[in-house]
């Protein structure tokens, strides 16, 4: 079956309604829900002393479960190179990108898409996407990945290879947040098993940009999510029943709490919600990577942080099992 390719609507000639099935309900849109001016969301420098950072990342994740993080290590040429890449591959006519095509309906997640869950009834978001695994290298299919730019898994790889460094320096600071030796939340999450799974999301100009939505309101399943976005900025995080418009910072990367830290913290980090919003002239894009555990592995309150005070606020079950939960909106 042919899937109707947002970047393909988007380019039609005198283009300038948007068809029903991308306007949100009025609560959802964001003509509706602006968000609130004058805040600003944590920013924190990885070139602070150690007893600094554990603090200003516990209360960024205590408080938003997001933040910004500069001085991070991953050169900014390397960036540069990752989005030009991407840009590449969407850059491409249409029939190459097909070739690359997903069908999540069938279990089959990696490839080019536009819809990333299969509830028809929806309304559609205002993205097309490509999503592959860049980690561990067993379980990683290079057949899936762009062939074009002949660059692009060069720098994939080496992109990757830097943020397994900033993400276990971002895992070992969270743990010693909660009072726990540095290593505990990566061995919890999969240790060297973790899955990183990059996702290039890609937000063509939207003619209605006041009625619809890139990413409707949700949080990740991941552990952590770590995204570098291009200049056009969308993002919006919730706190304090108010949506915060994110603001571009050249070369940080964005960083998000996800579900499965949420629940090893015991509720003590926050699995953030947050949207994308699109814009009417210019192509928003973002290159987000999830850190995930193996699906088998086992994920629930980490018992050091729980005792007659503190009872476990979630459930343990296999990520796999909080998986199919999530995609299919059952309580978890």
């Amino acid at each position: 079956m042919q899937i109707e390719r947002v970047q393909a609507i988007a380019s039609t000639a005198n283009f300038k309604q948007l068809p029903e099935k991308f306007i949100r309900p009025a609560h959802e849109r964001p003509e509706n829900t602006k968000p609130l001016e004058g805040m600003s969301v944590p920013v924190i420098s990885l070139s602070e002393s150690h007893d600094i950072l554990v603090k200003e990342i516990y209360n960024a994740c205590s408080e938003w479960g997001f933040f910004l993080l500069k001085d991070h290590g991953i050169s900014p040429g390397l960036i540069e190179k990752l989005q030009k890449v991407g840009m590449e591959f969407f850059n491409q006519p249409q029939e190459e990108k097909e070739k690359y095509a997903n069908d999540p309906s069938t279990g089959k997640f990696e490839g080019y898409g536009t819809k990333m869950t299969k509830n028809l009834d929806e309304k559609v978001e205002w993205i097309d996407y490509f999503f592959h695994l860049m980690s561990p290298p067993s379980k990683v299919n290079h057949q899936i990945w762009p062939q074009i730019p002949s660059s692009y898994r060069e720098v994939t790889e080496e992109y990757n290879k830097e943020l397994l460094k900033v993400t276990e320096t971002v895992l070992e600071l969270l743990s010693e947040g909660l009072g726990l030796e540095g290593k505990v939340l990566k061995s919890w999450v999969g240790g060297d098993a973790i899955e990183f799974e990059m996702k290039i999301n890609m937000y063509p100009p939207c003619p209605q940009p006041e009625l619809a939505l890139g990413v409707e309101p949700h949080t990740d399943m991941s552990a952590l999510t770590l995204l570098v976005p291009n200049d056009v900025p969308g993002l919006q995080v919730w706190k304090d029943d108010y949506w915060i418009a994110v603001d571009y910072l050249p070369n940080a990367l964005f960083v998000h709490i996800g579900d499965q830290i949420e629940v090893l913290s015991n509720g003590k980090y926050k699995s953030v919600l947050h949207r994308s919003t699109v814009n009417k002239e210019r192509t928003r894009m973002s290159w987000a990577v999830f850190c995930a555990p193996p699906h088998d592995a086992m994920i629930g309150p980490l018992p050091e942080l729980l005792d007659e005070k503190n009872p476990a606020k979630y459930s343990t079950k296999t990520f796999a099992e909080f998986r199919h939960r999530k995609f299919n909106k059952l309580p978890q």
